[in-house]
């Protein structure tokens, strides 16, 4: 089973910008979706923004669109989030996932229900 490993968070100020970088194990074939999720305190875990590997399509939750872009590097085998123009709301703990079905993350929505999960990298923003 792949696994994930989160880097890139940290601690900015309210407008700044972070990339978040997500390492798999190994090369993700049979994957359909991956995803970032972030879950603040006393929050559920909510779906950020995610990629269907058949066709590369991108998802983004409402809060974070035109603010936020994923992208992978398939040589690299690594996931990444870029994060413009930070919120103090962004605050959170940012997780990546992966799965092998790509009903999780196709047709306009993101499930939290993936198979495979990274450690995690804290974010916060201060004002």
């Amino acid at each position: 089973q792949v696994q994930l490993v989160e880097s890139g968070g940290g601690s900015v100020q309210s407008g700044e910008s972070l990339r978040l970088s997500c390492a798999a194990s190994e090369i993700t074939y049979g994957i359909g979706c991956m995803g970032w999720f972030r879950q603040a305190p006393g929050k559920e875990r909510e779906g950020v923004a995610s990629v269907y590997r058949p066709d590369g399509s991108t998802y983004y939750a409402v809060s974070v669109k035109g603010r936020f872009t994923i992208s992978r590097d398939n040589a690299k085998k690594t996931l990444y989030l870029q994060m413009h123009s930070l919120k103090p709301e962004d605050t959170a703990m940012y997780y990546c996932a992966a799965d092998r079905s790509g009903s999780l993350c196709y047709g306009g929505v993101l499930s939290t229900d993936f198979l495979t999960w990274g450690q995690g990298t804290q974010v916060t923003v201060s004002s």
